[in-house]
């Protein structure tokens, strides 16, 4: 059975070859979107406008051009996982705790914040060469603003779970400590 693809996915698949045919004037005007608020750049529109529906909401336009931006700054192949798994790895790497202060930060925005909280935590992972997962992140970003933080929850879990330098191992952790509930006994 073949796998028919998503928009989302095509678009995804769209940024990836422009990636791979070296194509730098596509990737210059997608990143002219960094900075700026998501859909304001109107030198992205030939880019990311083929791929919006009538249907979008707008948090789904903007999400689609925000992470084309951040697509054209970093795009290193071969992401896995969530933003939460992406920062536990540079945490890891850096061995620093500034990077957990971002993170929860990060954890903490708003969608007026998120764009540019987006931009320093893709930058972050740029120094220290760490891929990004472009669809996984283009799916969490249109359900940021749910009613239950389904997404925030998962990329701590991912973020928590994972050792970083100078940690206990986490993964061998079945409970965290403040998840202990008392014996009513």
């Amino acid at each position: 059975m073949n796998h028919v693809l998503t928009r989302d996915e095509r678009f995804i698949e769209w940024l990836e070859r422009r990636r791979e045919a070296k194509d730098l004037g596509t990737m210059a005007a997608l990143r002219r979107g960094l900075g700026k608020r998501p859909g304001t750049a109107i030198e992205m529109y030939p880019y990311v406008v083929p791929f919006l529906s009538q249907k979008d909401s707008t948090w789904h336009e903007e999400c689609m051009f925000i992470v084309a931006s951040l697509f054209a700054m970093h795009n290193l192949p071969g992401g896995k996982g969530t933003m939460g798994s992406v920062l536990a790895k540079v945490a890891q790497l850096t061995g620093s705790g500034s990077v957990e202060a971002r993170f929860v930060t990060l954890l903490d925005s708003t969608r007026e914040e998120l764009p540019g909280r987006l931009r320093h935590a893709v930058s972050l992972a740029k120094s220290k060469e760490v891929p990004v997962d472009w669809r996984q992140l283009l799916a969490d970003l249109k359900r940021w603003n749910d009613y239950n933080p389904y997404v925030q929850r998962r990329w701590a879990r991912d973020y928590w779970r994972t050792p970083v330098a100078g940690s206990e191992d986490r993964e061998d952790e079945n409970t965290d400590p403040k998840e202990v509930v008392p014996n009513e006994d």
